[in-house]
């Protein structure tokens, strides 16, 4: 299904605000006059590949994220599926993952990087190494971390693992908002 440009604008714009930047900032970053980074927010001009790879580039995003294509969900060699939930660039992103059960002795291979990372185990048990500490996680659980930590995870068996993660590439964090039953109960 084609997207239509107003929409491809809408993810231009939220990109671009995301990392904070005027539209002078991105012309000068990319090379693209601010009257056409304006004119392909708004749906005035139609977006070509020679427009949009220095953007996906400056915005730090996949070209699919950019222009709304959902990707089709990542099947790796040992099994594991992520499929992407979210289509918007910049800012938060939402992944479900599907781990299968672990064959033979885990090795953690533990790794860091930029980012925030909050996770929610839908079904089975998730083992999660942060650093020193070594976590089962059960349905039901939820961590968050600062990606700087050194982590791994993986099922933790003996059936496969579905756990939904939210991720914010440049350290955003989620926020989560419990009802107080004094006020809603």
């Amino acid at each position: 299904m084609a997207d239509t440009p107003s929409h491809l604008g809408e993810r231009l714009r939220a990109a671009r605000r995301a990392l904070h930047l005027t539209l002078a900032e991105a012309a000068a970053e990319t090379g693209i006059s601010v009257s056409t980074l304006s004119r392909l927010e708004n749906g005035g001009r139609r977006a070509t590949l020679e427009l949009l790879l220095p953007l996906a580039g400056l915005y730090d995003v996949s070209l699919d994220e950019l222009v709304g294509r959902t990707p089709p969900p990542r099947k790796y060699p040992d099994g594991r599926v992520i499929v992407p939930l979210t289509r918007e660039p910049g800012g938060l992103r939402a992944y479900k993952m599907l781990l299968p059960p672990p064959q033979g002795e885990q090795v953690p291979e533990l790794r860091t990087h930029e980012g925030w990372e909050w996770m929610y185990v839908l079904s089975g048990r998730l083992r999660a190494v942060l650093a020193e500490h070594d976590l089962i996680l059960v349905k039901g659980e939820a961590m968050e971390f600062d990606t700087h930590v050194p982590h791994w995870f993986d099922a933790a068996g003996p059936g496969p693992t579905e756990v939904l993660t939210l991720f914010g590439p440049q350290g955003e964090r989620v926020h989560v908002r419990a009802r107080s039953r004094g006020k809603w109960g």
